[in-house]
């Protein structure tokens, strides 16, 4: 037996099946492990990636609660100056109607 035939016998009884009686020889590559251990680079990268997007988790939740309290403030401050202003008015038309009711009533005498 040659070398040539007693690598094509391994060869044989190396592939199981449909794929010998089909002459597929080639092995195929195999798919790397999952749980092979991270590189230093791949750890690092993940690291700066997750850090990152906590920080832009946490200044969005900040600028939401900044936002609401901006609103608040001028919703708040919005109201005050209505009341002040209604306010106002109001002390302005009591002072006119007063103010009217004191100019008639000495022409009248």
């Amino acid at each position: 037996m040659d070398d040539t035939a007693a690598a094509q016998g391994l060869s044989e009884t190396a592939v199981g099946g449909s794929a010998r009686q089909h002459g597929d020889t080639h092995v195929h590559p195999v798919l790397p492990n999952p749980f092979l251990p991270f590189s230093t680079a791949k750890v690092l990268a993940m690291k700066a990636t997750v850090l990152l997007l906590l920080t832009l988790m946490i200044k969005a939740r900040v600028q939401i609660v900044a936002g609401s309290a901006i609103g608040i403030f001028f919703l708040l401050l919005q109201t005050l100056v209505f009341l002040a202003t209604s306010g106002g008015l109001v002390l302005a038309a009591g002072g006119a109607a007063l103010y009217g009711t004191q100019q008639r009533g000495p022409s009248r005498a």
